[in-house]
């Protein structure tokens, strides 16, 4: 039986997954291996956490992918170290060899040094980061309506954002449409304007990947909506009590979400790779890694100063990936990887959203539009885009949300018997 060169993807998101279908039924045997047995549509996570969409819509068993393909398998395990001189994996309970391997862990949250914002931040980069963010927002609701005290009662219904990127202006708009449209269904004792939602951006602009016309309009769209926006807002402090603003300002906020700062989930390794800020490989403009040229990592995992870490990135990248190994087993030598830009969309929420396409920049309905169009086309499963389409057209025309699921029991939600006087509260 002939032996053909063993291809290891570690990690199936977006890059890896796709790496792993542009090398199905072709002379080499993939292996890839994630510590979940699904792939999880990220872009969509915070229709999860504001309980748009459910938990099993946004995510698809990675066995599905690979049905029929006799040179793919995959293997659900925890990666614990890789050894890049003897080409060795190992993994829990099992150790792998490779001829070529794709790094496409991902990132994960980065806290730049707060105390204690890792232990008490809701982030926002994992299935399991959706589901409790949703458990505890619907949480504070049903405490919120049975509390007699009016500054534990507006502790509970304080939200705050941490980062005016993507991930931060869709929660926003989405919260906003949760409060605007159910909150008072469900909680007849509440009013949507007891809840505060307040955007915090470091910066003096939301949207830095966007022109700055785009990022002034999202600033003053969720202004309308009733979002509290401050920039030029830098968090010194987080508790399970609130935050605190460098400026000595202080906030009291049973929730506070992390939407900002990203490194690398680079896997134990020996040696270690070198790499770029923010925790990133550093790779050649083949995406190989340094010193290692029958390695590659991809999305955001690779130190590509170009690149912002978006999906379709990441997708680019696992079928170039995939054709430079095959161009490698041939021989010949690869071509720098070249992203092709589409454009960019952003949802800010109650149907509105911006766009920059080519020179073409996109305000309101229609780049709302074409977002739901764009995250459908792209959503690897029919059968959950199927069921996405129909619960974004249940929402459209009942203005409601009927995810509303505790799906456990969290801790009751610490309140302050008095908020802090040594500074200035808003």
């Amino acid at each position: 039986m002939k032996k053909y060169p063993r291809v290891v993807i570690v990690g199936a998101g977006f890059g890896g997954l796709q790496a792993a279908q542009s090398l199905a039924n072709t002379p080499v045997e993939v292996i890839l291996i994630d510590r979940n047995n699904y792939h999880t549509f990220i872009p969509l996570l915070y229709q999860v956490a504001t309980a748009q969409l459910s938990p099993e819509q946004v995510a698809v068993p990675i066995r599905n992918f690979f049905r029929g393909c006799s040179n793919v398998s995959f293997v659900q395990a925890e990666v614990k170290q890789i050894d890049f001189v003897a080409k060795v994996i190992e993994a829990q309970e099992q150790t792998f060899t490779y001829d070529y391997l794709v790094l496409a862990t991902g990132s994960r949250s980065q806290f730049f040094g707060i105390p204690l914002a890792k232990n008490t931040v809701f982030p926002l980069k994992k299935l399991s980061h959706a589901i409790n963010l949703r458990n505890h927002l619907l949480n504070c609701f049903e405490q919120g309506e049975r509390e007699s005290d009016y500054e534990k009662r507006k502790q509970l219904l304080t939200i705050a954002i941490v980062g005016g990127g993507a991930t931060g202006v869709e929660l926003a708009g989405a919260l906003v449409e949760l409060v605007t449209n159910t909150l008072q269904k469900d909680y007849p004792r509440l009013k949507p304007q007891d809840v505060t939602l307040i955007l915090l951006q470091s910066g003096d602009r939301l949207f830095t990947e966007f022109p700055k016309s785009l990022g002034d309009y999202t600033a003053k769209k969720l202004r309308r909506l009733g979002v509290k926006v401050m920039l030029q807002s830098k968090v010194c402090r987080v508790s399970s009590d609130g935050l605190e603003l460098d400026n000595g300002t202080y906030f009291p906020a049973a929730t506070v979400i992390w939407a900002v700062g990203v490194k690398g989930a680079i896997p134990k390794s020996f040696p270690y790779p070198q790499t770029e800020k923010q925790g990133k490989i550093s790779v050649l403009p083949t995406l190989q890694v340094i010193d290692y040229p029958e390695v590659f990592a991809i999305g955001d995992l690779a130190g590509v100063k170009t690149l912002s870490g978006v999906a379709p990135e990441a997708l680019q990248q696992g079928v170039y990936v995939a054709s430079a190994i095959k161009r490698q087993l041939q021989r010949k030598p690869l071509k720098p990887f070249k992203y092709f830009n589409k454009g960019r969309l952003a949802i800010i929420g109650c149907y509105s959203g911006v766009g920059k396409i080519g020179k073409l920049k996109l305000t309101g309905f229609l780049p709302w539009l074409f977002w739901l169009a764009v995250h459908v086309v792209y959503f690897p499963d029919w059968h959950n885009r199927l069921i996405i389409l129909l619960t974004w057209l249940h929402n459209y025309i009942f203005r409601d949300r009927a995810m509303r699921l505790i799906l456990s029991l969290p801790k009751p939600t610490t309140v302050p018997k008095t908020i802090p006087l040594n500074i200035k509260s808003v």
